[in-house]
């Protein structure tokens, strides 16, 4: 069974950011008192009474049609609509009825979706919100998305409308997360764009268009992914807008949340300073890597030594993450990224691996008999057993007789002794140290 989505839409400034990080539990849409600062869908899953949905938060609506990005704005905020079973509108009872509020109730009651009013910033049930029933819409239920006023209740109608389930459909299919990162303006939109096959993202020449992690749904081959778009990360001296500022924190927050990250770089350019950096922070978060070469065709141009440096200069920059695939993509070569699903599977199921202990210990014993611990300090090393305690990423703890005579370039032979035996490409590989004192007697 697929899982509802539930879309929050509204003007500008009516605190759907707000009601969003109280319904999904954390900050994760960017709040702020200027109008207009969400502008593209943001998800976020959530559950209530054991019924678990995706929240979309959207940008405000205006319908002024005067800017690109306003234009933008509602129909990114329109898709939102499309995909959600259930539509929260939220208004502003400080401010009252507005006219544009009943311009987004006419658009609504033309999609013939269940609507829930919620009427919000209301601190006291003593604020009167009759005025709202002009909308002709469902009774307005006041509530405050600060506070947390009356948002149970909200929850409770918005699930009544959710289809039921049956002992058929209780088994959700398993959706692998994809985050696209990378310095700003290196086409992170442009390549999604791509992979969907249409425009579901904003995209401009302007960088920084993207300022939240934007999440966005796709079925393909029977398989589920959820690809996440994120906010160019920069570096900190470059970073001046506190929105900014804020919008690099949700795409390092966006990494820890992924399973597999897709570092894009400029192929003329090869991996900066920054890139290693944004290498380096997805290695600690342990997630699954993939390194992409973009804009590719205009590398391509040139002669072919060139390009074999590129590609040379780049592996040799990001050594440190060797484990993950190096591929050449461009959005004006599809045949490019005609196998780049096939290979999200395939490093999927490799951060997903579990390796039987036997196996492991068969391992061990043969990497010791080919290249034994060396003596440290006069004595002498012992690794007794090593197992797998947690996947996504693989993860190994050996037991040893003493921690200090274990040296950090034996662990990096295991590890590719590893590597050797099972397919661990495109996943980090976590060993981890134990003492293990032997009986006495």
């Amino acid at each position: 069974m697929s899982t509802p989505l539930v879309a929050l839409v509204g003007r500008p400034n009516v605190g759907k950011s707000t009601l969003f990080n109280r319904l999904v539990g954390g900050r994760k849409a960017i709040e702020g008192k200027i109008p207009g600062i969400t502008r593209d869908r943001l998800y976020g899953r959530t559950s209530w009474l054991n019924r678990d949905f995706l929240v979309i938060d959207t940008g405000g609506l205006t319908f002024s049609g005067k800017e690109k990005m306003e234009i933008e704005v509602q129909r990114q905020a329109e898709l939102a609509i499309e995909e959600a079973v259930v539509i929260v509108f939220l208004v502003d009872g400080r401010q009252g009825l507005n006219p544009l509020d009943e311009e987004i109730a006419s658009l609504l009651r033309r999609q013939r979706k269940p609507v829930v009013l919620a009427v919000n910033k209301i601190e006291s049930m003593g604020q009167n919100v009759a005025e709202f029933y002009r909308l002709g819409l469902s009774d307005p239920l006041p509530i405050s998305a600060a506070h947390g006023l009356n948002t149970g209740d909200l929850l409770d109608k918005v699930i009544s409308f959710f289809p039921s389930v049956t002992k058929e459909t209780q088994q959700e299919d398993e959706l692998i997360r994809i985050a696209i990162v990378g310095r700003p303006n290196v086409g992170k939109s442009s390549f999604i764009n791509t992979l969907l096959g249409e425009n579901r993202v904003i995209v401009t020449r302007e960088p920084g268009t993207t300022r939240d992690a934007i999440d966005t749904l796709l079925e393909r081959e029977g398989k589920k992914y959820i690809l996440v778009d994120t906010a160019g990360i920069r570096r900190k001296s470059r970073v001046l807008e506190n929105i900014e500022y804020y919008s690099v924190i949700r795409s390092l927050k966006a990494i820890d949340d992924t399973d597999i990250a897709v570092l894009l770089l400029e192929a003329d350019t090869g991996a900066t300073e920054q890139d290693q950096k944004i290498a380096g922070y997805i290695l600690e978060s342990g997630r699954a890597l993939i390194v992409a070469l973009n804009k590719w065709d205009l590398v391509k141009q040139q002669r072919r030594e060139i390009s074999e440096k590129i590609i040379d200069k780049t592996r040799n920059d990001l050594k440190f993450v060797s484990f993950a695939p190096l591929i050449l993509t461009s959005i004006y070569e599809p045949r490019r990224l005609k196998n780049i699903f096939d290979l999200f599977q395939k490093v999927y199921k490799n951060y997903c691996t579990r390796v039987p202990t036997p196996l492991l210990n068969k391992l061990l014993s043969d990497a010791q008999g080919v290249n034994p611990l060396p003596t440290l300090r006069g004595r002498k090393g012992k690794i007794y057993y090593w197992t797998q305690t947690a996947a996504k990423p693989p993860t190994f703890v050996l037991f040893v007789n003493n921690t200090s005579l274990i040296h950090f370039s034996y662990l990096r032979y295991l590890e590719n002794r590893l590597r050797e035996a099972f397919s661990f490409e495109g996943t980090p590989v976590k060993l981890l140290v134990r003492s293990r004192r032997r009986k006495k007697g």
